[in-house]
């Protein structure tokens, strides 16, 4: 039966479900705005910045939500919300599903399979927007999953504004379908590598939601 996941304790703020790691973002950013809006009373500037500010905080409130899910049925969920952007065939006959997820998504990552954690590895790279081809040199980090499929690669690339890949999780941690494993900030792109003989279940164009949208079929 589909399961309602609730991972590690995460940021909150005025009661909204935040990602871990938002709060380095989200803290000044209202607070910016809190003081503009009790000075913008008695102010004509903190009126004016009140305006902006406010609306950034709603903004990143809205970016940085971290909402429950019920978890599917299946052997692979999606590990992102977004749209998928190419499903490839590769060399090592392995399948690569590309998922971008604009700024309008939620930027929670979540484990497409049941497993042990066996690597996660962080290149540095570049910063180009992550629907550009040119985004495979993107700053990115690897990880490796023993699963019941066998070894299960993801990767977390960075985007033309997302500089900053939160992994939530170590090597060796065991984890559940459907878990958080880390967060991107702001546009990005998730990689998953189907293992050979795995058949593609969702096209190019398709939206997924992490954690619900199945990836693989029977």
């Amino acid at each position: 039966m589909p399961h309602s996941q609730t991972s590690a304790p995460r940021d909150s703020l005025a009661g909204v479900r935040l990602a871990r790691g938002a709060s380095p973002w989200l803290l000044p950013t209202v607070a910016t705005a809190a003081v503009s809006l009790v000075r913008a009373r008695r102010s004509g500037a903190a009126k004016a910045v009140a305006v902006p500010a406010t609306a950034l905080a709603a903004g990143m409130l809205w970016f940085f939500r971290d909402p429950e899910r019920e978890i599917a049925q299946g052997r692979v969920i999606s590990p992102a919300d977004g749209v998928v952007q190419s499903i490839m065939p590769w060399k090592d006959g392995r399948t690569r599903v590309a998922i971008f997820m604009s700024p309008l998504n939620v930027h929670v990552n979540r484990a497409p399979l049941a497993g042990t954690v066996t690597s996660v590895e962080h290149i540095p790279g570049g910063f180009v927007p992550a629907f550009n081809k040119e985004s495979e040199n993107n700053e990115r980090v690897v990880w490796h999953f023993d699963t019941e499929l066998g070894d299960i690669e993801m990767i977390q690339i960075a985007g033309a504004v997302a500089r900053r890949i939160v992994p939530y999780l170590p090597q060796g941690t065991k984890v559940e379908q459907g878990e958080r494993i880390g967060l991107i900030r702001f546009g990005s792109r998730v990689d998953l590598y189907l293992p050979e003989g795995v058949e593609v279940a969702v096209e190019v164009g398709q939206k997924t939601v992490a954690g619900v949208t199945r990836i693989d079929r029977d």
